[in-house]
């Protein structure tokens, strides 16, 4: 066999890989578009929350049916990802897999007043919570991105809040946001885009401090919240 015809071969097999890998790509691309308009339709659907509270609970309601069909979308990644080649593919849902841990964070937030648990994203995305070197799960960082995300939108929440004559609300956002950032502080956080992202919480408790204080002193903190503080 002439040294020609092995280089011909082995380059042959080099093309055969590369042109899975790019109808694989296409494949997860495809499928990562249906789930992102998904998330885009929940983020509408919440917006809700802004400017009418007596539908917040249907507003949430409507994320949960739509919540079901990302949770399909996902199956069918975990279908088409080879188990060895999660972080290989990653990029591909990693953005979308974050706003996905900030819409299903808030609207649990919504429904409970509570922090939704790493492993209850991952159950309502259909995927394993369980970080593992292989297999299709939820990437704890991603996970932390999402919850971030969801202080800057309670900051957001507060104020507007305040605008409805709603005083009460600012006062639950505050404690919640107030023990998430003393959470992060616990953590040693070594990504850049994780530490950026959490270097900016800082600017999201300020915001909800100043909405806290200027209902302290015009005098509008319910009765229950001026008589601790005046304790």
């Amino acid at each position: 066999m002439s040294g020609n015809h092995v280089v011909n071969t082995i380059f042959s097999d080099f093309q055969k890989s590369l042109d899975e890998e790019q109808e694989l790509r296409e494949v997860i691309r495809n499928i990562c578009k249906d789930v992102d308009q998904i998330s885009r339709k929940i983020t509408t659907v919440l917006q809700v929350i802004h400017h009418n509270q007596a539908e917040i609970g249907q507003a949430c309601l409507q994320a949960r049916e739509l919540f079901e069909k990302a949770s399909e979308g996902y199956g069918k990644l975990k279908e088409a990802v080879p188990s060895t080649d999660y972080y290989k593919y990653q990029d591909h849902w990693r953005f979308m897999t974050q706003r996905y841990c900030f819409l299903i964070s808030l609207t649990i937030w919504l429904e409970k007043g509570i922090l939704a648990p790493h492993d209850t994203v991952a159950s309502v995305l259909g995927i394993s919570a369980v970080e593992e070197k292989e297999g299709f799960h939820l990437d704890i960082e991603d996970y932390l991105v999402g919850l971030l995300h969801l202080c800057s939108e309670l900051s957001r929440l507060a104020v507007n809040s305040v605008t409805r004559g709603d005083y009460e609300k600012p006062l639950q956002i505050s404690k919640f946001v107030m023990e998430l950032n003393a959470g992060f502080r616990l953590l040693n956080l070594k990504n850049d885009h994780l530490r950026k992202r959490f270097d900016a919480l800082k600017y999201d408790v300020k915001k909800i401090e100043e909405v806290v204080y200027d209902l302290s002193i015009r005098g509008l903190l319910p009765k229950a919240q001026q008589s601790t503080e005046e304790a």
